[in-house]
């Protein structure tokens, strides 16, 4: 009797465990072209556009695959780790496309002017996701349970799961406001 009851509790509680699923949901569709705000000017009113849920943020698998993507395709060797260097940093609250994943996904698959290559033609769907779900993460914009908590290689910064959570500024926002 004993054992059927702890067999279960345990077999619920696997069954409940979304973290470290593997799913093969479709990812979102990408963004089109007139819901990504690019800049601040625009004619009339600001007008927010809906914003796109990205369910890969929430799931440990998906963000250790963007961390790999990341890796991989030498992210790093721009952006430093997330810290900056030739590209800006990835774990600070300035954000100069936006910090919306539907901003982040149409930076990696578009480029950017000054530097950032598109990467539209080499990477699925999906992987822009995972890597969109990971670079949120670097500023803690995902939540803590999913995020990656340490890495197989040399760190100097603080794992995602660790870190504190940045709110977002737009360029123009961080411009404005002193640093320090």
């Amino acid at each position: 009797m004993k054992t059927t009851v702890l067999s279960m509790l345990l077999l619920a509680s696997l069954a409940g465990c979304y973290r470290e699923e593997r799913p093969d949901p479709a990812p979102p569709s990408p963004p089109t072209e007139s819901n990504v705000r690019l800049s601040e000017i625009e004619p009339g009113q600001k007008a927010a556009p809906p914003g796109v849920s990205n369910q890969y943020e929430e799931n440990a698998y998906a963000l250790s695959q963007g961390k790999t993507l990341f890796r991989k395709f030498n992210c790093s060797g721009c952006h430093g780790q997330g810290g900056g260097g030739m590209g800006p940093a990835l774990m600070d609250d300035k954000w100069n496309y936006g910090s919306e994943p539907e901003n982040i996904y149409a930076t990696i698959v578009q480029g950017r002017p000054n530097g950032m290559p598109a990467f539209g033609g080499h990477l699925t769907n999906e992987q822009v996701w995972q890597l969109v779900a990971y670079v949120r993460s670097m500023s803690g914009q995902v939540g803590v349970d999913a995020a990656p908590s340490r890495s197989d290689e040399f760190q100097s910064t603080p794992p995602e799961g660790r870190r504190e959570k940045e709110e977002p500024k737009d360029a123009s926002d961080a411009a404005a406001a002193p640093k320090g």
